[in-house]
């Protein structure tokens, strides 16, 4: 009875000693730090992927951004993303050195 319990014991320990391991494998890219841009971002012409690299800023609020600005045209100014919903002046306050607004396009005489 004892020597079942205790291969039963190791067999459980085995198992979780590997889910663990394996979790720590695959998760870390997750848990990692996001590096951000080395150049700033201008949010007029910036994609969805390049607005990822932004500190905070995940698909959903990249994609947000994205239909704010199809929606309603330029950003003027940077403070114009408090609009969106999921940015807070702590979020802005974090990426604003990251991000810039570009000149308008010129217009075809």
């Amino acid at each position: 009875m004892y020597a079942t319990v205790r291969v039963r014991l190791q067999g459980t320990r085995r198992l979780i000693l590997g889910l663990l391991a394996a979790w720590l494998l695959f998760a870390s890219p997750v848990f990692a730090k996001k590096i951000p841009p080395a150049h700033p971002v201008d949010l007029n012409t910036a994609t969805v992927k390049e607005l990822e690299q932004l500190p905070g800023v995940g698909p959903t609020t990249a994609k947000a951004i994205v239909e704010f600005r199809t929606k309603s045209g330029r950003f003027r100014r940077v403070n114009d993303l408090l609009v969106i919903r999921g940015i807070s002046e702590a979020k802005l306050t974090k990426m604003r050195p990251y991000i810039t607004i570009g000149p308008p396009a010129k217009k075809s005489p």
